[in-house]
């Protein structure tokens, strides 16, 4: 029970993920009805359930689009799990800041990236000049669109594709 499920607006358009005993909740109680269902049936004692991997919503909920929050988690994954002053791609890193706060800097989405420990350490709280080091890459806000706010699921559940490209 602990699969999970996306959950489309009444337009189609996907708004969350939920585990599987909500969407079961949400499609028993006739607020949400099966869109796909890829993962066989769920046998109770006297019925069986289809085992939904995508729920459609019955009315349209109005709600403002997502953004993606500033958290190490999404900076990793906004960087690939790379060090943008050398380049490795590795597990264990850290999160920098182009500009030291100390200097001014602030905690956004164009000012922190990931580094290893020891770019981290080699560039210390100094800048990038003073540091005589480059970005790989300029630091950018996610997008925030469907696809990347709910690709990281796209591993496991690859039959969400053609409902999350396009928004």
């Amino acid at each position: 029970m602990a699969e999970s499920v996306l959950v489309l607006n009444a337009n189609f358009e996907p708004i969350n993920v939920c585990n599987l005993q909500r969407a079961i909740g949400l499609i028993l109680t006739n607020r949400a009805t099966l869109v796909l269902n890829g993962r066989g049936e769920i046998h109770t004692v006297n019925r069986v359930f289809p085992r939904p991997s995508i729920i459609r919503l019955q009315h349209m909920v109005h709600r403002p689009r997502p953004k993606v929050k500033l958290t190490r988690r999404e900076i990793f994954r906004r960087d690939n799990y790379t060090c943008q002053y050398c380049g490795r791609h590795t597990n264990d890193l850290t999160v920098d800041h182009v500009i030291p706060r100390h200097l001014g800097g602030q905690h956004t989405w164009t000012n922190v990236v990931t580094a290893c420990a020891a770019c981290n350490h080699r560039k210390g709280g100094r800048t990038l000049a003073e540091a005589g080091m480059k970005l790989l890459r300029q630091p950018t806000e996610p997008p925030n669109t469907a696809l990347y706010i709910f690709g990281r699921h796209l591993n496991e559940y690859a039959e969400w594709a053609p409902f999350l490209s396009g928004w």
